[in-house]
């Protein structure tokens, strides 16, 4: 809201933001019903998500993968730089649908890497500049409303847009990494056919969460414009 002599004007440009939330919140809650009702189901192969990541990785022929435990839910990541597989408590020693899919997508993305898969390489060249982009955008363009400059509101606006684009060169990456793990645990024989559907809902919420955190930006980006195009009206 802004300050007015009578009062305050409600900005408008706050129905972006809510709208941003409520994707994100809808996509959040849909990946955490799905892991929870699929990490109830055990795999009938009875491998663990550390198993299933070593049997994948092996069958891929790369064998200079670490393969980790991780404190947290749903922290499960692969770092390129020190080519480690971390797995979260809720994936590493369990044996569940949800934890196998896990575990086979963070390996999807150790593929990845091993093929040189161009998106995977531009997501990593970008990550400095984006978590640039995303830690000043925000003070940098609110000090350009407060002193009217228009320079440093398209400089917060450019440094926002270098976040935007990184999510937006994650989701083939994200969306890749869920194609390879599925072809390989049918390929593999680690989950049975009537598994792969959990497998398929499992890694689609997932990725849902990636477009939601995309479209929740892209309108965060357009409120940048908006406010700033107001302030060049007044």
């Amino acid at each position: 809201m802004y300050g007015y002599p009578y009062g305050f004007y409600f900005d408008p440009t706050y129905i972006l933001l809510i709208i941003g939330l409520v994707i994100s919140l809808i996509a959040s809650t849909r990946m955490k019903s799905t892991f929870s009702k699929y990490r109830r189901v055990r795999s009938d192969s009875g491998l663990t998500g550390a198993q299933t990541a070593e049997r994948i990785l092996a069958a891929a022929g790369i064998y200079d993968v670490k393969i980790v435990p991780v404190q947290g839910s749903l922290t499960d990541h692969y770092d390129p730089r020190t080519k480690t597989v971390s797995l979260s408590q809720d994936v590493y020693g369990q044996t569940s649908v949800a934890s196998v899919c896990v575990a086979a997508h963070e390996c999807g993305h150790a593929i990845q890497h091993a093929v040189n898969y161009a998106p995977l390489n531009i997501r990593s060249a970008i990550v400095p500049v984006a978590n640039l982009g995303s830690s000043l955008s925000w003070p940098i363009f609110l000090a350009g409303l407060i002193f009217s400059m228009r320079s440093l509101l398209m400089l917060g606006i450019v440094l926002f847009s270098l976040a935007v684009l990184f999510q937006l060169v994650t989701l083939p990456v994200e969306f890749n990494a869920s194609s390879r793990a599925l072809r390989l645990l049918e390929s593999t024989g680690i989950l049975s056919t009537e598994e792969n559907l959990g497998a398929r809902r499992v890694l689609t919420a997932a990725a849902l969460t990636y477009v939601a955190a995309l479209a929740s930006s892209i309108l965060q980006l357009l409120r940048l414009i908006i406010l700033a195009g107001g302030r060049d009206r007044d």
